[in-house]
């Protein structure tokens, strides 16, 4: 425990800490105070909205499971479900990515199409943070992070590319429209992809197809929320937007091709495939702001989209003002109560199952407390 005269040192370093760097804060006033004269207003639209989301390692830890088995699992905000596999730390890549095709070599599952659409069929090659030893294992954990996200955007890839759409809809994506999980200029393919079906669906359907990725935090936001504040951007009693720039968005990161555009010179746009916005959708000065990403091709029709968004935000519930869809996909995609109970059992029985005549181990082994220095809090 820190003593009363510590506190109080500290106390003053801080203070003058903060003092010497005041600087900062009017610097980044001044870098912000530029997007007051671009704060557009929203004006709700109604079309349909659905959303993907994937279920994350946190929804499905097993209380006993030596094996860290991981649930993929993409389901959308109407509860289709479009992906469920189980994986662990140690599987074999190789079989892995065999299982996404027949012994034919057709595409089986909507990460299988959109490695055969990029013309890959290992998923090393697909990404490069999937990395294996000479004996085909992964040589890393947290490949299986990188192997959901690749899953998600299969997902996006497949549903924008064989769904057909009675309506203009909006789909909106869980988390930014960027990422850095694919190899080489892969992602920069499958942007192509999304542009080519988004184009096909208005030409032979007259059907508007809209694509936003919506994330809980963003550095840029987290860089600048106070001095937003200060310079009462976004301050309104009214729904509202902003673009931000990408000089902004480089000041905020710390590698400068997460915030490059197409147009830049020099190396290619290889991991961003939206245009940010940070936007308000209640009509209080201080409701909530959210770091949005609309599809680059579609950033000219930020009015359009985010008036279909607001729709959307305005029922949203438990959480206000965050997209309905966004929310009810991830309900869908937890896996609690009965579904968590039965998925622990299946992994008990399977450890069950290779142990044989030491099984009853496995049972006393669960009866213990696994974490009895706890007793300490009683």
């Amino acid at each position: 425990m820190i003593q009363p005269d510590s506190h109080k040192r500290l106390k003053t370093e801080i203070s003058e800490r903060i003092r010497e760097d005041r600087a900062i804060l009017e610097q980044l006033r001044a870098e912000i105070r530029v997007l007051r004269n671009s704060v557009r207003r929203i004006k709700p639209r109604t079309t349909t909205s659905i959303s993907l989301v994937g279920t994350d390692g946190g929804n499905n830890r097993i209380q006993y499971d030596p094996f860290l088995v991981q649930l993929i699992r993409v389901v959308d905000s109407s509860n289709n479900e479009y992906c469920l596999e189980a994986i662990t730390p140690t599987t074999k890549v190789a079989k892995l990515s065999a299982s996404h095709f027949d012994d034919q070599g057709a595409s089986l599952t909507a990460l299988g199409r959109m490695m055969e659409y990029l013309g890959v069929r290992e998923l090393n090659r697909l990404s490069h943070m999937i990395s294996v030893s000479d004996e085909g294992s992964p040589t890393s954990v947290s490949w299986v992070q990188v192997y959901r996200e690749l899953v998600e955007w299969a997902v996006l890839f497949s549903i924008i590319r064989e769904k057909e759409f009675g309506s203009d809809t909006l789909i909106v994506f869980d988390g930014l429209l960027r990422s850095k999980v694919f190899a080489g200029e892969l992602f920069i393919k499958v942007r192509q992809g999304i542009d080519e079906a988004i184009q096909m669906h208005w030409t032979k359907h007259r059907r508007r197809i809209y694509i936003v990725g919506l994330a809980k935090h963003s550095k840029v936001l987290t860089r600048y929320r106070l001095a937003m504040a200060l310079e009462r951007i976004l301050a309104t009693d009214y729904p509202v937007y902003v673009e931000v720039p990408r000089a902004i968005e480089r000041k905020s990161y710390l590698w400068q091709e997460y915030a490059r555009e197409d147009e830049d010179e020099g190396e290619a746009n290889k991991f961003v495939g939206g245009k940010l916005f940070l936007v308000k959708f209640g009509n209080r000065p201080y409701d909530p702001i959210w770091p949005v990403d609309i599809l680059v091709s579609q950033r000219s029709e930020a009015q359009t989209i985010l008036g279909y968004l607001l729709s959307d935000a305005l029922n949203g519930f438990p959480v206000p003002f965050y997209p309905r869809c966004l929310q009810e996909a991830h309900e869908n995609a937890a896996l609690v109560d009965f579904d968590f109970d039965i998925l622990q059992d299946q992994i008990i029985d399977g450890i069950r199952g290779i142990l044989g005549d030491e099984a009853p181990v496995l049972d006393i082994s669960r009866l213990q407390d696994d974490d009895p220095a706890r007793a300490r809090y009683s």
